[in-house]
């Protein structure tokens, strides 16, 4: 595979971004938007000579979507689960928790409503959605079991979890869907997570305080 992979911290929390390029299909995914993700990936698309042929969404929380509303507006199809809905389309429900209070909040239509167990094939390879709700209820992971990588949002960090204090969030829920929608992922996994740096599978399940394999 010709995929090139590239790691955006962005936003006022630096929140992870990621961008596939497929310089030989001229075709590009971009994973998650926080604010300014486009003043970065557009020059990026620019000179590979790729077309962003999706944008895929982890979750709702205000930091992952940015910049979703602008990257929408390239024409871009966006991908998201429905729990998060009402986030995606009114963001301005997040305002009381969002930083900086005088945050820009711009909803936006989601095109594909993906669901846990769905796989769809997308720079020619396949990836599959398991749903991990807990932080949020409608937090996913993209897994692209052809490059060992998955993009778990908010779900998992290396060496911790998400926050589960925020509206629609249950550590019990968080527990339950670590153990059974990313421990049952290959331990060869790279983890990439909506924070800090990347972990495997297997580092977390031997290690992660908050989460044992059991």
């Amino acid at each position: 595979m010709s995929l090139d992979f590239r790691v955006f911290p962005s936003g006022y929390l630096q929140t992870n971004a990621f961008l596939l390029t497929d310089a030989q299909r001229g075709e590009a995914v971009a994973i998650d938007a926080p604010h300014f993700l486009w003043n970065d990936v557009s020059p990026v698309l620019r000179d590979s000579g790729c077309e962003l042929k999706a944008l895929l969404l982890t979750h709702g929380h205000y930091d992952h979507i940015g910049d979703a509303a602008r990257i929408a507006k390239t024409g871009a199809p966006v991908y998201g689960h429905a729990a998060d809905r009402a986030m995606f389309e009114t963001p301005e429900m997040m305002r009381s928790y969002a930083y900086p209070p005088d945050i820009q909040l711009e909803g936006f239509s989601v095109d594909h409503w993906v669901e846990d167990g769905q796989s769809f094939e997308i720079l020619g390879t396949s990836c599959e959605v398991r749903h991990v709700p807990g932080h949020c209820p409608g937090n996913v992971l993209f897994y692209f079991a052809d490059l060992k990588t998955a993009f778990v949002g908010d779900a998992l960090f290396a060496g911790g979890v998400g926050r589960w204090d925020l509206p629609g969030g249950d550590f019990e829920v968080l527990q339950t869907s670590i153990r059974e929608r990313i421990y049952t992922l290959p331990d060869d996994v790279v983890v990439w997570p909506g924070h800090g740096p990347d972990t495997t599978v297997g580092a977390e399940k031997a290690t992660n305080p908050y989460v044992s394999a059991q």
